[in-house]
């Protein structure tokens, strides 16, 4: 996108319970991972994503016309209905931004966000400066990636900053391995806090991309490995073990997975695993439970339910 452009912006409005099936299907017609904006006053989600009218291409080929686009989007919203979720109220709603309003709105919705006196996320337009003995992180929201403001996102980050290596702490330093890394802002906030060595990969190749353009903004290239990778690849038996692994998936991969990740942490190790609706967490933890992983913490905000599990 250039500064000049002006771009497509397609979104749903939905149910809290349905945005991720929503953001899913963006992902499979459009090639770009959405945005979502929950609304306190309405208690609706809006999902979106921003279509560059001069970029044809997406990561499964060319992109459908505009027509052809609704037609899929529509056939999509349908089969979620089908398998149960509430999505109403549905719409879908398009218009044109010019790409200067598009970085004004974020502007206006994307704020610091500081771990108490241990971490701050901010963009760069922002003023505010980290206190002293506070890591900070910079990080821009781009057209596909979000920066920590979700409530799943925001659990990891404040569970990292918990279980961070401290001065007199056994074990120290920790290592970390962040599953789905997206934007990379858990792996950064590891390397900020003192973990080493931390270790990221995500399925999707532009996340990759991303998440080390990242890395590299916050001068932690040298000390964060992220790869391409599949959760539905990491190894039984692991030549390397970490003591804190995040995974931040949906709830159908992490029990189907379960096995996977428990066998990447170390014994009286921790795993962080969130984006689970709060109907679906007990099954999660009866599943992790079975290998050896006990819920030691978790919380919730709207209708999502994170954990901490240790590994005994």
């Amino acid at each position: 996108m250039t500064s000049t452009s002006n771009l497509h912006s397609l979104a749903i409005v939905t149910s809290p319970q349905s945005e991720d099936a929503v953001a899913e299907l963006f992902l499979r017609e459009t090639g770009l991972t959405a945005i979502i904006v929950h609304s306190r006053v309405t208690g609706l989600s809006t999902v979106a994503v921003y279509l560059d009218p001069s970029s044809k291409s997406t990561t499964a080929g060319d992109r459908p016309s505009l027509p052809q686009l609704r037609k899929k989007l529509r056939v999509g919203l349908e089969a979620i209905r089908n398998c149960g979720l509430d999505i109403a109220p549905a719409r879908l709603n398009f218009r044109r931004v010019p790409a200067e309003d598009w970085r004004e709105s974020w502007k206006r919705h994307f704020k610091p966000l500081a771990i108490g006196r241990q971490l701050l996320i901010r963009a760069s337009w922002h003023a505010r400066r980290p206190v002293p003995g506070q890591a900070e992180i910079v990080l821009d929201p781009g057209l596909s990636f979000g920066t920590g403001q979700h409530p799943t996102t925001e659990f990891c980050l404040r569970e990292i900053v918990r279980l961070r290596p401290r001065a007199g702490r056994a074990n120290t330093p920790a290592s970390l391995l962040d599953v789905g890394t997206g934007s990379g802002i858990l792996a950064i906030a590891a390397v900020k806090l003192g973990y080493q060595p931390v270790a990221a990969f995500d399925f999707d190749p532009e996340a990759v991309e991303i998440a080390r353009r990242n890395a590299a903004q916050n001068d932690s290239s040298e000390s964060v490995r992220i790869d391409p990778g599949d959760v539905a690849r990491l190894p039984l038996r692991p030549r390397e073990k970490h003591a804190v692994v995040c995974a931040n998936l949906t709830a159908d991969l992490l029990q189907r997975h379960a096995a996977r990740l428990a066998a990447h942490v170390l014994p009286g190790g921790h795993l962080v695993l969130a984006g689970i609706l709060t109907e679906e967490f007990q099954t999660v933890t009866s599943v992790f439970q079975r290998h050896a992983l006990h819920l030691v913490r978790s919380g919730g905000r709207r209708e999502w339910r994170s954990g901490s599990f240790e590994k005994t």
